[in-house]
Order: structure tokens, then sequence, then C-alpha cells
């Protein structure tokens, strides 16, 4: 009786939580909905720069370190500085007050709406970067957000939002426009908000995209991510190599966008071997992939005390040499895809799986085999420089994305070479049960009015509509 009676009052006190945090939420984004787009604007950048700041970016990196052990300092300053920025590009190219398109052939015109109140629920990996970067879409939109992180990121986002509420406050806005939940976070109060707000928008564990999508609330959601990319005999290796090494070893490998398993066909193995090696990976042999298999999952799940580690920990870890541990990430050969093989899936760790492939179909089957294992309906990538071998995979492949010739962390989520918007929250399609298939952006939080007045009669005669049919079947 007293476990239900504990779960019911901690039900209640979440409710109330969520009550207040809406309360003041509401006030705040009743005012900021009337803004015009300069002034909305100028709120976007007051969040980015509260992270961009260079004092910031870095005393947020460095406490994302301490707070969550995951990732590496200096590859979180790029990544707070650049999706910021990139973000920040997006957004000021975007219009999401008053009439924002007019089609005047079919007499509609439409005009942006804010949709309320966001939900944002926000992920460990980038308890910095995540909250910023859906605060600033939320905004865009004229929307007031309660952001519900991570708890082993806690103290990261609420710096973070303490900084946004600042900047807020510095150019006259309701710092209630941004808010967090309170220590400590539960599933109960998380739950509470998903339930209370007008739109959630969850990036982290698929239990929580879930029990989002349950709540009776809009949701966006993401998928797991589990990155495979081919290297054919036409691309250029030592490119190929560099891309790789840069993107899988970018924050200790902590985005679903890394890539964790490469595919290379085996006229060119050996070659592409050694270019990965130059870049600096480190090739294991049977007896060390046995370690770091047995080290790297227990009882069939990621070790935590070693994903998004520094090199020196996990050759340590896996009783590696002097060599591995000056290595940049370790390449380990695997045959097979499946629970049996648990290198087949995401690692979130500097361990990239190597797969030969007799030839390039042979390489797409295997990476067809990999997504339908885990990843289905993210992404995979593509180093080679047949465009006709690139569109087979888009039209063929369960993904959103397919990515040709890059640095696939770099580009996946946007990119200054890459026409993808900048994001952190990449939708999986129904593949992945998601209800986007593309990347989070300003257009998820408005709501569009459209104004529609007559145009000339557009209908067919049935000749036209039907003819075919009854040319073939008759009437």
């Amino acid at each position: 009786m007293s476990t239900v009676v504990d779960i019911a009052s901690r039900v209640s006190d979440a409710d109330e939580i969520a009550a207040g945090l809406m309360r003041r939420a509401r006030a705040a984004q009743e005012i900021f909905a009337e803004a015009d787009q300069q002034r909305t604007d100028e709120a976007v950048r007051a969040l980015a720069w509260s992270l961009y700041k260079p004092e910031h970016a870095r005393e947020l990196a460095e406490l994302a370190v301490a707070d969550t052990g995951l990732g590496n300092v200096p590859d979180k300053i790029i990544k707070k500085q650049r999706k910021t920025f990139g973000t920040l590009r997006d957004l000021l190219r975007a219009k999401t007050v008053g009439e924002i398109e007019r089609d005047d052939k079919r007499g509609i015109v439409k005009f942006a709406k804010p949709l309320g109140v966001i939900g944002a629920i926000t992920p460990s990996t980038n308890p910095g970067a995540t909250p910023v970067n859906k605060a600033m879409m939320a905004i865009k939109g004229r929307n007031a957000v309660i952001i519900a992180p991570s708890p082993q990121g806690y103290k990261t986002t609420a710096k973070a939002v303490e900084y946004m509420r600042e900047g807020l406050t510095q150019i006259g806005l309701p710092a209630d426009l941004v808010q967090i939940l309170p220590a400590p976070v539960s599933k109960e109060t998380t739950q509470a908000i998903m339930e209370a707000v007008d739109l959630v928008v969850v990036t982290g564990s698929q239990d929580n995209v879930r029990r989002a999508y349950r709540s009776g609330t809009p949701a966006i959601g993401v998928g797991a991510g589990n990155v495979p990319v081919i290297i054919d005999e036409t691309a250029d290796l030592a490119s190929a190599a560099q891309k790789i090494c840069a993107s899988k070893t970018f924050d200790n490998a902590t985005s679903c966008s890394s890539e964790n398993a490469v595919v290379i066909v085996d006229a060119v193995y050996d070659a592409a071997i050694a270019a990965l090696e130059k870049a600096g990976g480190y090739l294991v042999n049977a007896e060390q992939k046995t370690r770091v298999v047995g080290e790297l999952w227990k009882n069939g799940k990621l070790n935590r005390h070693l994903i998004a580690r520094d090199m020196p920990i996990l050759a340590k870890a896996f009783e590696l040499p002097k060599e591995a541990e000056q290595s940049k990430f370790l390449l380990v050969e695997e045959t097979g895809v499946g629970k049996a093989y648990p290198l087949s899936g995401e690692k979130l760790a500097l361990v990239l799986t190597v797969y030969r492939a007799s030839d390039f179909a042979a390489a797409a089957d295997t990476v067809r085999k990999i997504l339908d294992f885990q990843g289905r309906g993210h992404s995979m990538g593509l180093h080679t420089t047949n465009m006709d071998r690139a569109r087979q995979l888009a039209e063929e492949l369960s993904v959103v994305r397919v990515l040709v010739n890059f640095a696939h962390t770099f580009g996946n989520g946007g990119g200054f070479d890459s026409g993808l918007e900048f994001t952190l929250t990449m939708g999986c399609g129904s593949w992945q049960k998601n209800s986007i298939s593309e990347n989070l952006n300003y257009k998820h939080f408005i709501n569009i009015t459209h104004l529609v007045v007559p145009i000339p009669e557009d209908k067919p005669s049935e000749e036209e509509l039907f003819g075919p049919h009854w040319a073939r079947y008759g009437r």
C-alpha cells in the first residue's frame, strides 16, 4: 500500500511542478506572441550568443565533460559554437511571423502562428548544445520552451538555461520563455511536462521517445543511430579515411551520426585499411577483438564506463599495446550482423567495425542488414566517384539521409558544405516510428493559417482523368 501511496504522491508533486512551469511559460509566451520578425530574430540571436560566446562555450564544455564523463572539451567547444552558428544562419534566413508564403496561382497565402509551449527533452550526450539548439528553434516560432534534461547532464543544462534567460532579460523579454525542470529530474516530472505542453520534442533515450508519443501531446522523436558507410573501388581512399577519422573521433563518438561500421569492397580492402591506419586507426587482432567485445558490452549492454572515452582509457581497458593507446580510434574486423554480433550495432565509442564485401552489391547488402538490425531510417554514407551508386542506395535503402563523400558527423546534422538543416535532432521516419523524416527545423515549431481566395476553375475533364483506365480496361 505504501508503494502505491508513494507513487501517487510523486505524480501529484510532478503535476504541481509542471503546472507552475506552465503558468509562467504561458504568461511569457502570450507577451512574446505579439513580437514582429525583427524582435523575434533579436531573441534568437540572444539565445545563440548565450552559448556561442567563447567563455560560455568553454565553461559549458568543461562542465559537460565533468558532469557526464562523455566526450572531450575541445570538440564540445567546437560543437557548441558550430551548431549554434549554423542554426542561427538557417533561422535568420527564415520568416516565421505574418505572411510567410504566397501562391497566387492557387489563391493561397500562408501565415505563421506560434504553437505555444514546447517541451524539450534533452540527452546527456549534448547537455549544453541540444537545449540551446531546440530553444532557438522554439523561440523562432514565438513559443516558450520548458527543458527536461537528462539527470546526468543537469548541471550543464541548468547553466545553459541560466545563460539563455540572462540573454532574454538583457533584451527586455521575459526570462520565462526558457525554463528548466527543477532538480532532481524524475520520470514523473518529465512525464507531467510531456502531458502539459503543446508539443514535445525528444532527443535521447528511446524510452523517452516512446513515452512522448504515448503522452497524448503531439510529439517529435528521434530513432537510434548506427551509421554504416561504404568505401567502393572508385573512392579517393586517403580522403575517405581522413574524413572517417575526423568524424568518428569527434567528441569521442558521442554523436548518433558517427560512423559505426565501414564496409569496404574487396578490390581496395587492403589499401583502404592502410589508409585508415595512416589516418589514425589501429587494427586489432583476433585475440584483442575478444577483449574489446568483452569489455565494451556488459550483460548485453554498452559499458557506460567506456562509451565516449579517450583512447588511453579504452586501450587500458582492452589491454592493448602503447601503439593502440596513441592511435585515434580502433578498427575491428567483423563478418556477422545481428544480436550475436554486438559490433554490428551502435557503439558510442572510438571503435569502428570493418566489413569486407566482394563487390558493391554485396556492400549494399551488408549495409541493409546492419540497418535492419539497428539504425534503420537514420542514415548511411558512401565514399565513391560513381554518383549512380549513390542514387541507387537512396532509392533502395530505408534511410532518411544518404551522404556522399562526407565526414558523416559534420554533414548529417547540417554543415556549411551540406544542404541539410543544422540540428541536433534527426528524424528517422516511420522506420523508427518517428513523426518526421527530416532534420528538425523551425518549420516544426509553427502553426500555419491558410488564407484562401477563389481562383479560375481548375476542373479537368473525365477523359483526362479516367482516359488511360478506360483505354486499357474499358468503362
